[in-house]
């Protein structure tokens, strides 16, 4: 048997890629433990977009509906020029031979996690408890022994295996020694959120857009009956000035100006890296998600990536528990995610940015007029898609051996 004693795994975080691996692993029968640090699952402005293959993934799991029922289903997406209103359209309709679902589903992440463990507390062998959060670990070559900060004090589990779904500061990794390589862009992030209909303002908006601008791009995101506004800030600028009531009016006030002060629901100032960890797996302890790897938000590819590890990941393990396959297959599921992600998701989301940021109008404008001509022939338009919405990515990651 490859889970010794049937000891749980214990998994490292309750954000989403920690529930779906849970999720799939407990339909499984195989049992585990989400030890989560947060005295809740939190409700915060984190992601929203669920490209193609990710729900296709999840379709087993029988959670993809209840997400499209309580979600937003968006057909297409834009790139446009924030000075002249121009826009390239791309049609996601055009992927319907090759997935499922060929739309993005917008629906914040903390909706996904609340179905998750409400299903997980139905289900025999899986628990999730909160107020705990992995400290340190001791592995051997029969399992892990978890140290566990809990509100009575420190306790120690044993484990199978331990899953590092903790997050970009992930203690797991921390504690396994393991480098996380890349960079910190300079500037922050701010994401606000407004119930205002930006759609009055821009002429044929779509509900996903990147918006191209010299003096301030920005990125407008519809969730429910939320837009969600996601802007640059200036490297230095304090976070209370970022996230005060003024600073978030003038620079919404730039999106659209409009007559009186806006609505601001949520915000979220947050820094902005590209770094992938130097290995995925060190003996029983494993890293998905953001404690494997993270990049810019530009294109929705982060918590994508990271659910797709997941199911990378417990596909295997179920391989492994049915005895069809041994520990060695962990290594294969190193290789084909942290590959796929330095080759594919870290250029990808960097040249995203770099196009949106562009200070030079006339290069600006040259991007633009491609990605038209590319969103003007289906062809074209199919494989570019193929790429941004990750199907490319994760047939990619299959082929590696």
């Amino acid at each position: 048997m490859a889970f010794p004693g049937r000891n749980p795994i214990i998994i490292s975080g309750a954000g989403p890629v920690g529930c779906a691996f849970a999720l799939c692993m407990a339909r499984n029968n195989i049992p585990v433990l989400v030890l989560e640090r947060e005295v809740d699952l939190p409700e915060d402005l984190r992601a929203s977009t669920w490209h193609p293959p990710t729900l296709d993934m999840l379709d087993p799991l029988d959670v993809t509906e209840r997400l499209i029922d309580m979600g937003l289903v968006v057909p297409n997406y834009q790139y446009r020029d924030r000075q002249t209103n121009d826009y390239a359209d791309f049609d996601l309709g055009l992927l319907k031979d090759e997935t499922n679902h060929p739309y993005r589903l917008q629906i914040e992440q903390f909706r996904f996690t609340r179905i998750v463990c409400e299903i997980l507390r139905t289900v025999p062998g899986a628990e999730v408890r909160f107020e705990h959060g992995v400290s340190m670990f001791h592995q051997d070559e029969d399992g892990v022994d978890v140290v566990v900060d809990t509100p009575n004090g420190q306790k120690i589990i044993r484990a199978s295996y331990l899953v590092a779904c903790d997050g970009a500061a992930s203690a797991v990794r921390i504690g396994a020694g393991i480098e996380y390589e890349g960079f910190t862009y300079p500037e922050k992030f701010l994401v606000a959120s407004t119930p205002y209909s930006l759609e009055n303002h821009f002429p044929g908006l779509a509900w996903v857009n990147y918006i191209a601008d010299p003096k301030e791009w920005c990125v407008l995101l519809r969730c429910n009956n939320l837009w969600r506004v996601l802007l640059p800030t200036v490297p230095g600028d304090t976070d209370e000035k970022l996230l005060s009531d003024d600073h978030i009016q003038e620079r919404l006030h730039y999106v659209a100006d409009i007559d009186g002060d806006y609505e601001i629901g949520h915000r979220t100032l947050y820094n902005v890296h590209q770094r992938v960890a130097s290995t995925y797996r060190v003996g029983r302890v494993l890293l998905a998600g953001d404690a494997a790897h993270i990049n810019n938000p530009l294109g929705g590819m982060g918590m994508n990536g990271g659910v797709q590890d997941a199911i990378n990941l417990a596909q295997k393990m179920i391989m492994m528990a049915a005895g069809e396959a041994n520990e060695t297959i962990l290594d294969l599921y190193d290789r084909q995610r942290r590959i796929i992600c330095r080759r594919f998701v870290q250029e990808q989301t960097i040249k995203n940015k770099e196009a949106l940021e562009n200070p030079d109008l006339g290069e600006q404008k040259k991007h633009l007029e491609h990605m038209k001509e590319i969103a003007g022939d289906p062809i074209a338009a199919k494989t570019f898609l193929m790429r941004t919405s990750m199907i490319d990515s994760v047939r990619e990651s299959f082929k590696i051996n």
